[in-house]
């Protein structure tokens, strides 16, 4: 037999594309001949392929071999289509029947000596391939329990060609073949920083549990040692555990960036992304000049995107922030296609209140220094942060007061908080206070009282709070309501959203 057929999968931004794989020989000059878009890594699998049969003295004719994937139009990247390449090969040559290859996909990178090496984002291309109707799917050993999460397909972990060709072999005589078994995943007892360790900050404290209830964006401005980033740290920890449909979301981009721990389980918590302030556009946003890869936004979806030193972000890459805080979402525009990657994250933006870092009279910055510092960010990022705190330096009283809540009773109050707005959205297809549209909470069932909304109708005459701001006061002033366990928020509620939003106080602390 010269044509044979099988599938596999291939990544586009965070989401997995099946492919088909089809090997045809003919006479002529041997040569192998690849079709259908393949990059630099997925056109060198023949020569990786070709050294792996002669490693395990399986015959492979020196023929004319055309190797098409198709969809031809889309672009085939890295080298996660070996294994698939492989499989087709095998059945043309009948090393393996190809009845049976062509109904099972094929996941993994070829070594020289025939092994079958892990590639990142095995999570997605199965998810992938169980959408088209794939019910078993051939993985590395070492991506086996990744896949395995997966519901309805059976996965088979294959750690050399020699095991995939014993594999076919024992299903064409109806029986099943010995094939290895992933080694026991590790037990790791993960305990997250605890609220505890923060000394003082009561306000910044009490902030940080309303951008938790709601899912609120958060700014913190205080002097070095204050406490941001230990604040920041804590969030994930009050945080619900993921639903389990984010869960596989989250662990499918932690997939395809090569993190996913140890043992390939899905990610239950939130996780939390503190990328270097040197980072670049693509680091932080997403992109690549070849393969188009998630960047830090997508690693913290449905979890906390963390920034510290905030102003020392490139001004670009903070501006781009502003179109996935709005619509959770980043996409990446190429000349033939549009990558869209999933990025619902939290944001938390710590900075000093200047330069030197050093607040009230003992600050040696010049005015117009000061200014041009925390101008770096710019008005329209600040405008979609709803939640602005100023901290203080630790004092001495601070430290005698002895610690704060611990993370348990702040996260059983965050909880409770987002249970009852999770029964008050029922039917939208948003959970979280934050999520509103400000339309809907402006107008209709959820609009508040001419005098509990005094507050924000008297800054919005005056110019110093823009109709988004306006919006992000009245969700904000709904997650005190839900902290407090009231109805529906009220003059106090109003008041405290709008001071909570004052980021000149907090320039000023």
């Amino acid at each position: 037999m010269s044509l044979a057929r099988t599938c596999g999968t291939t990544l586009a931004g965070v989401e997995g594309q099946v492919v088909t794989v089809e090997a045809h020989g003919t006479d002529g000059l041997p040569t192998f001949v690849m079709s259908g878009r393949p990059d630099s890594a997925c056109r060198q699998a023949p020569d990786r392929i070709r050294a792996a049969f002669r490693s395990l003295r399986l015959e492979l004719p020196l023929r004319r071999w055309t190797i098409n994937l198709s969809p031809a139009g889309v672009p085939k990247v890295g080298s996660g289509l070996d294994l698939a390449i492989a499989a087709a090969l095998l059945a043309a040559q009948e090393h393996v029947p190809a009845g049976l290859v062509d109904r099972v996909a094929h996941l993994g990178e070829i070594g020289l000596d025939g092994t079958v090496r892990p590639v990142p984002g095995v999570l997605p291309m199965v998810v992938a391939a169980a959408a088209r109707g794939v019910t078993e799917v051939l993985v590395p050993v070492e991506n086996a329990r990744e896949a395995g999460l997966v519901s309805g397909v059976r996965v088979r972990a294959v750690g050399t060609l020699q095991d995939v060709v014993r594999h076919y072999a024992a299903r064409a005589a109806g029986e099943v073949a010995e094939l290895p078994v992933p080694a026991p995943a590790p037990v790791e007892v993960h305990r997250p920083p605890d609220l505890v360790d923060v000394a003082g900050q009561a306000h910044a404290r009490a902030a940080l549990e309303v951008a938790a209830a709601g899912g609120h964006h958060l700014l913190m401005v205080g002097p070095p040692g204050a406490g941001k980033t230990l604040l920041a740290e804590r969030l994930p920890g009050i945080l619900p555990p993921l639903t389990p449909q984010d869960a596989l979301d989250v662990s499918a981009i932690h997939s395809v960036l090569g993190v996913l721990p140890a043992g390939g389980g899905l990610l239950t918590r939130p996780p939390f992304v503190a990328p270097h302030h040197h980072a670049s556009m693509a680091a932080v946003v997403g992109g690549g000049s070849g393969t188009v890869r998630p960047g830090a936004v997508s690693r913290a979806h449905r979890g906390v995107l963390f920034l510290d030193e905030a102003p020392e972000f490139r001004r670009d890459v903070l501006d781009a922030l502003r179109q996935p805080l709005e619509s959770g979402e980043v996409v990446v525009a190429r000349a033939d296609r549009h990558v869209r990657m999933p990025a619902r994250f939290q944001l938390v933006l710590a900075c000093n209140p200047c330069p030197c870092g050093a607040a009230g009279g003992r600050c040696t910055c010049a005015p117009a220094r000061r200014a041009g510092y925390f101008s770096r960010l710019s008005g329209p990022l600040l405008d979609r942060v709803d939640v602005k705190v100023a901290l203080g330096a630790v004092t001495r009283a601070d430290l005698a007061r002895g610690p704060g809540e611990p993370t348990t009773d702040v996260a059983a109050r965050v909880s409770g908080a987002r249970e009852r707005q999770r029964e008050r959205w029922t039917g939208h297809p948003f959970s979280l206070n934050a999520q509103a549209p400000g339309a809907l909470l402006r107008d209709g069932r959820w609009r508040l009282p001419a005098g509990d909304r005094r507050p924000l109708d008297r800054a919005l005459d005056l110019g110093t709070l823009t109709l988004r701001g306006f919006d992000r006061c009245l969700r904000v002033a709904w997650t005190l309501a839900d902290l407090a366990g009231l109805e529906r928020p009220g003059y106090a509620q109003v008041h405290h959203a709008l001071h909570l939003r004052d980021v000149q106080g907090a320039r000023a602390a």
